[in-house]
């Protein structure tokens, strides 16, 4: 995709996207046979519904039906959200992961493992879990150290008494309302 075009879809989607509370994380257009594969990823804090991508959708084909910045030939347009497994590439993207395991590449080699605590402007706090029986360890790591990150998947994540807690504090708002 030609910068131009880039510039052109973000310029004409951005509004649209924000109006509903998102965040524009990416645009990709592929080729995919005869036709092209427009890709719009969008994100927010709390996450986006399979809903808000369908409306997102109806409304992103339109203003792009009534602008020419894909051309006369056909194409195929998708609105998601990242998946789990996507780089950790923007503030946000960290703040979005607080409590959550991920890997990170350091530049200055090697890999670290860890939880994350807390994000600044300047770096992360994390919880590196202990080996072999061994107790978890704080870690301060700024963002200058890591050359890449991305959120570890968990598919049978140990809870501590402060996960129990915060699940019988939703199980119990949900009884009361």
């Amino acid at each position: 995709m030609s910068t131009t075009q880039s510039e052109r879809l973000r310029g004409l989607l951005e509004p649209l996207i924000a109006a509903r509370d998102l965040d524009l994380e990416e645009i990709e257009v592929t080729p995919a046979g005869k036709r092209r594969v427009l890709r719009i990823v969008v994100d927010s804090d709390e996450g986006v519904q399979l809903d808000e991508c369908a409306e997102l959708s109806r409304e992103a084909s339109q203003v792009l039906d009534d602008s020419d910045v894909m051309g006369g030939a056909p194409y195929t347009l998708e609105v998601t959200s990242p998946g789990a497994d996507r780089p950790l590439t923007e503030l946000r993207h960290y703040r979005r992961a607080v409590g959550r395991l991920i890997k990170a590449q350091l530049h200055e080699g090697g890999e670290l493992v860890a939880r994350i605590i807390a994000v600044d402007d300047s770096g992360l706090d994390l919880e590196v879990p202990g080996v072999k029986g061994r107790k978890p360890t704080a870690r301060r790591v700024s963002f200058d150290e890591i050359a890449k990150a991305r959120v570890e998947l968990e598919f049978s994540r140990k809870t501590d008494k402060r996960d129990a807690q915060h699940d019988e504090k939703i199980d119990e708002n949900k009884e009361e309302a």
